[in-house]
């Protein structure tokens, strides 16, 4: 693959939405996960005609190393799912009470991020629905897999993981967790999302809330 396969992220979204053809039956509705996600996500569910949301989602880093994930939380509604990566819990010795602490900090930030996100807007609905997550790329899979488990909580019609790019390893691991993962591209050399975009520049929290209001509103 080249490592320049989309110009940008809102590419990126077209070309997954033109992959989702046929789109899963029934009422969809897509999720995307701020911050780069949303922009892709954006592009997925104008094409499809169908209602956007943000689903909020929060690596636990180790507290001396913060970049690296030993878990991630995600919350649909008032459901918050916790996901440990257990290939580095298993290489590090961290006490409990530790691990707590990083979560709760980081579900402030994540309550807090929504609601800057969506300005008091409730979540959407999504049980009975087809839902489509879509992220700008899946490296380590540990966001994800936390989205996931809050989405299945919530009694979906369907679930399809939908990204631009991934590590082949991580989508193979997450396919028996949803219904359908579609990765446009998972190369053998994958070592970043990033490779395969020409801009990956960083979204900021004013596009994510501009994508958002943008968004087709949801039936009634």
């Amino acid at each position: 693959m080249s490592a320049k396969r989309f110009a940008d992220r809102r590419e990126a979204g077209r070309l997954l939405a033109r992959a989702l053809t046929p789109p899963p039956p029934g009422p969809i509705v897509v999720l995307g996960l701020p911050r780069g996600g949303v922009v892709v996500a954006a592009e997925v569910a104008d094409a499809l005609d169908a209602p956007l949301d943000v689903l909020v989602v929060r690596k636990l880093g180790l507290p001396w190393q913060p970049e690296l994930a030993m878990g991630a939380i995600a919350a649909v509604g008032d459901t918050v799912e916790t996901v440990e990566t257990e290939a580095v819990l298993s290489r590090v010795r961290i006490a409990y009470d530790t691990f707590a602490a990083v979560r709760d900090d980081e579900l402030v930030e994540l309550r807090r991020r929504e609601e800057a996100y969506r300005g008091g807007r409730p979540p959407l609905d999504v049980a009975g629905r087809a839902v489509v997550l879509v992220d700008d790329g899946l490296a380590t899979g540990s966001t994800m897999r936390a989205a996931v488990a809050a989405v299945r909580r919530q009694g979906p019609a369907s679930l399809t993981v939908a990204v631009p790019v991934g590590s082949p390893r991580v989508c193979g691991e997450l396919e028996p967790e949803v219904d359908r993962i579609l990765c446009l591209e998972a190369p053998r050399s994958f070592r970043a999302v990033g490779q395969a975009y020409d801009d990956f520049g960083e979204t900021s929290d004013d596009e994510v809330v501009a994508a958002l209001r943008g968004a087709r509103p949801a039936a009634s």
